[in-house]
């Protein structure tokens, strides 16, 4: 399941990603407590049309959430989480033409959803939990690994580095050197910075002015900042009115090598994403 060497095609179960070319994954949170939509899509059904909606407008991944990992945000048992996601995966695989990413931290849900259609683990935890390297290794599907320390619950609560860019770096590569232990090639490895997870508005200002660094690790670049709260800092908006600053960074982040855009915002995004190819396509 790995990619050929100099293939930008990355197997992602029954369907592949083809990173020649940056692609926009919507976030589905099925938690009655995420930041952002606060449990409009914990049910079933509201689930999938929301899913439904934003591949209408042009994702081609949807990160499906069953335990929020906002700042203060209390763990769930993996029967609950499991419960939270393995319907809407299922749902999702077998009617949309898309690829499912699952946002879980938890081995029995990587297997589970694995089995139900599921394209991608997405952990923030970098496969931390024990056994999640097992449970990932094992599916056969890529991986997204995060930088954050701590847990949700406490990793705002003065966070320190010496140089921030330096230790994601460092953080990840052993990630990535771990990954390569169990079983898990780089080549089936994407990459999330964890703006906003363990950082300061400084360190996260720091870390996407400096985003490019990140590319000498050899591994494409996931970038999530839709909605967060360094938005919300530097504009002064509450989360309703982040779609401009949204907007804004995730332009930035392409024009600094990103190839997944985690957003809420899908056909804002995409209208993005298809500005930013059409001129660098131009002669």
């Amino acid at each position: 399941m790995s990619l050929s060497q100099g293939s930008s095609r990355l197997p992602c179960g029954s369907r592949f990603l083809d990173l020649a070319r940056p692609h926009v994954m919507g976030i589905l949170n099925v938690t009655p407590d995420s930041f952002s939509d606060g449990g409009r899509f914990s049910q079933r059904d509201a689930a999938l049309r929301h899913a439904a909606a934003m591949v209408r407008a042009g994702a081609t991944l949807v990160d499906v959430g069953g335990e929020s990992t906002r700042p203060g945000a209390q763990a769930v048992s993996p029967a609950e989480e499991l419960d939270r996601v393995a319907p809407v995966v299922e749902a999702i695989a077998a009617e949309l033409d898309v690829i499912v990413s699952v946002d879980t931290s938890t081995p029995a849900v990587m297997r589970e959803t694995a089995r139900l259609g599921a394209g991608l683990i997405n952990d923030v935890r970098s496969l931390r939990r024990d056994g999640a390297l097992e449970a990932a290794a094992a599916s056969g599907l890529p991986v997204c690994l995060m930088h954050m320390r701590g847990e949700p619950g406490t990793m705002q609560q003065d966070p320190c580095y010496a140089d921030i860019l330096l230790e994601v770096r460092e953080f990840l590569a052993g990630r990535l050197a771990a990954c390569a232990t169990a079983g898990i090639a780089a080549e089936r490895v994407i990459l999330d910075p964890g703006f906003g997870f363990a950082k300061t508005l400084e360190h996260n200002l720091s870390l996407f002015k400096r985003l490019e660094s990140l590319h000498d690790l050899g591994r494409p670049l996931l970038v999530g900042v839709s909605r967060k709260s360094m938005i919300g800092r530097v504009l002064g908006h509450e989360v309703g009115g982040r779609l401009y600053g949204s907007l804004g960074l995730a332009a930035l982040a392409l024009i600094k090598g990103a190839r997944i855009l985690r957003v809420h915002d899908v056909a804002e995004t995409v209208d993005v994403v298809r500005m930013i190819a059409a001129v660098e396509a131009a002669e």
